[in-house]
C-alpha cells in the first residue's frame, strides 16, 4: 500500500468571517492510498481551534507509513490516531479504495440506503447588518441561511437578515461567541424572528449552565460534539448535534456517532469545515435524513474540484465515482 499526503489550496469568492477570524482560502490536506490499481482519496480540513495545523496533520498522515507496510486497514486506524482532520482524510481515502477494489459503492459497503439529494444551508459570514441584509438579499431564494453571529450587534444583524430573506429558514452559528446571560437575553428575539435553532453559543469549557435554564430556541452542539465519546456530558445541555467528519475522524465514526446520538434523543446536523467537494461527498452520506444539513463549502470557494458536487434547488447531491466513493 502507498500512501501519498499533500496540502492543496482553494481560494475563496470572499472572505468568510467567523467570532474567531477571517480566512480567504481553503487550505485542504489530501491523502491518498494507491495498491498500484486502484486510487482511493480522503481531504480534511486541519482546524487551529482544535490544535490543529496543515503540518501537524500531514505529519500524523506520514506516520502511518510503516503500519500501512505491515498492513494497517481501515478498523485499525480508528485506534492507531485520535479523532481529528489527519484520521477523517486517511479513513475516507480507505473507504473510497475499497470501493474502487470492489467496484462497488460506499453506501453499500456501509449498508446504508442509497443516497439522494438534500437541501443544505448557505452560509452568510459575519458582517455588519447592512452588508448582512444585502447578502442575504442576494441567497433570498435559497431555502435554509445560516448566520455567523457571536459580537455586539447580534439581534440587529437577525433582524437585517430576515428583512433581506422573509421566506428562508433561518439557523445561527455563535461559534462559541455567546455566555449564558446572552443566550436568555437573545433568545426570544431570535424566536420572533422565526430562528429554527442556534449552534454553539457558549464556550464548549463553559456550557454546564445550558442545562440550568429553558432552552426555548434548540441549542446544538459543534465545538462541544466530537466523537461518541461527547455524547454523555451533552445530554440535558443540547437538543441536537452537529457531526463534522473533521471532528469524528472520518466516515467510519461518524456513522456510529449518528446512530447513537439519535438512540440517545438527539437531533442530528451534519456540517463541513470550508473544503472542496472531495470532503463534502462522504459527509453526505451521513447527511441523508439529517434534521439541518450544512455541506455548502463548495459553494464558498472561487474554484472547486473538477468533477465536484452539484448543488441545485434539490440541495447537493451525490458524488460522481469519479470524485469518490
Amino acid at each position: 500500500m502507498k500512501l501519498r499526503v499533500e496540502e492543496q489550496v482553494f481560494p475563496l469568492a470572499e472572505v468568510f468571517t467567523i467570532s474567531r477570524g477571517s480566512r480567504t482560502d481553503a487550505r485542504v490536506v489530501v491523502a491518498t492510498l494507491s495498491d498500484d490499481v486502484h486510487v482511493g482519496r480522503g481531504e480534511c480540513v486541519p482546524y487551529a481551534h482544535y490544535g490543529e495545523s496543515v503540518a501537524s496533520v500531514i505529519a500524523q498522515i506520514e506516520s502511518l507509513q510503516d503500519d500501512l507496510a505491515n498492513g494497517l486497514d481501515r478498523e485499525a486506524l480508528q485506534a492507531r490516531l485520535p479523532a481529528g482532520a489527519a484520521r477523517n482524510a486517511v479513513d475516507c481515502a480507505f473507504w473510497d479504495l475499497e470501493a474502487k477494489r470492489s467496484g462497488t459503492p460506499v453506501w453499500q459497503l456501509a449498508g446504508l440506503p442509497a443516497p439522494v439529494a438534500e437541501i443544505t444551508a448557505f452560509t452568510l459570514s459575519l458582517d455588519s447588518p447592512a452588508m448582512m441584509r444585502d447578502k442575504a438579499r442576494q441567497h433570498a431564494a435559497r431555502p435554509l441561511l445560516k448566520l455567523k453571529l457571536g459580537g455586539e450587534g447580534d439581534i440587529e444583524r437577525l433582524r437585517a437578515v430576515r428583512e433581506g430573506a422573509p421566506d428562508s429558514r433561518i439557523i445561527v452559528d455563535a461559534n462559541e461567541g455567546w455566555d449564558r446571560e446572552a443566550y436568555q437575553r437573545l433568545a426570544p428575539a431570535l424566536l420572533e424572528l422565526g430562528i429554527d435553532m442556534v449552534e454553539q453559543p457558549l464556550p464548549a469549557a463553559d456550557d454546564a449552565s445550558l442545562a440550568e435554564i429553558e432552552r426555548p430556541l434548540p441549542v446544538c452542539a459543534d465545538e462541544a460534539c466530537h466523537d461518541r465519546s461527547s455524547l454523555a456530558a451533552l445530554t440535558g445541555r443540547y437538543d441536537m448535534i452537529n457531526i463534522k467528519l473533521d471532528k469524528t475522524g472520518g466516515l467510519t465514526e461518524a456513522l456510529a456517532l449518528k446512530r447513537e446520538a439519535l438512540a440517545r434523543g438527539f437531533e442530528v446536523m451534519v456540517g463541513c469545515m470550508v473544503g472542496s467537494s472531495l470532503s463534502m461527498a462522504p459527509a453526505l452520506l451521513v447527511a441523508q435524513g439529517a434534521a439541518v444539513v450544512d455541506l455548502d463549502g463548495p459553494l464558498l470557494l472561487a474554484r472547486d474540484r473538477e468533477p465536484g458536487m452539484r448543488f441545485d434547488a434539490a440541495g447537493i447531491h451525490p458524488a460522481s465515482p469519479r470524485l469518490w466513493g
